[in-house]
């Protein structure tokens, strides 16, 4: 597991910066699926990697576990987490919400620019599906979803969806490959621009809301492809 050439030089380093470094890299690597779950941590390789000591990892990797991301079995070893089915339903739970909301604000605060910035995410979009750019319609996908957010007037929100749909990130990760899963996707967000531009915001949430309803159908389709990647749902106890 090389992560080297994703770092910066360490040169001058405090120990709360290269913390910081590593906590930001592994995070990335964990949630865009370079590090795929079950994949074993170890601490001092990791520290020999990165040119840096076990402390700022170990601290990486525990706030990691706190985060969901990282899983410490005692006596047996660290890895990443696998992805729990309970959190995916959550996480869309609170994502339909605040998404709903940032939109139908959008839809009514949307200006000529506004709308133009979103065309041209879409046709960067495009682009990315010509050449089967997973990783790069991801970011654009995140850029839409930001750019809806600034023009409702409420930008801060989109850092909270963020936050939400951490484990719902890696779980695209699969999805996205899935033949005609991107153009789908593009199809969804056309709906959903064409809505904003029309200034009718019950229109426009419709069509955000069907966009976010077609996320979690795909999920049994991944989830029997790669069922080491998932976590059981958790069972619930018959109330007495």
């Amino acid at each position: 597991m090389n992560l080297t050439s994703s770092l910066p030089p360490a040169d001058g380093e405090t120990g709360v910066s290269a913390a910081r470094r590593v906590y930001g890299l592994l995070r990335q690597r964990i949630v865009d699926m370079s590090m795929l779950p079950g994949t074993r941590i170890v601490e001092k390789e990791l520290a020999d990697e990165l040119g840096t000591s076990r402390t700022p990892v170990h601290e990486a990797v525990q706030r990691l576990a706190e985060e969901g991301l990282i899983e410490v079995l005692p006596r047996v070893g660290t890895f990443v987490a696998r992805i729990p089915l309970d959190s995916l339903e959550e996480a869309m739970l609170v994502r339909c919400a605040l998404e709903t909301a940032i939109i139908e604000k959008a839809t009514q605060r949307a200006t000529p620019e506004g709308i133009a910035s979103l065309r041209a995410i879409l046709a960067a979009q495009a682009e990315c599906i010509a050449q089967n750019d997973i990783r790069g319609f991801h970011r654009t996908d995140e850029s839409f979803h930001a750019a809806l957010a600034e023009l409702s007037g409420y930008p801060g929100v989109w850092p909270m969806i963020l936050q939400a749909k951490t484990q719902m990130d890696r779980y695209r990760q699969l999805t996205l490959p899935l033949a005609g899963r991107m153009s789908d996707v593009m199809a969804e967000h056309s709906d959903v621009v064409e809505a904003v531009a029309s200034g009718d915001p019950q229109h426009a949430v419709t069509a955000m809301r069907s966009h976010l309803d077609h996320v979690l159908p795909v999920l049994e389709i991944t989830r029997k492809l790669r069922p080491e990647y998932f976590m059981p749902h958790l069972a619930v106890k018959p109330k007495r």
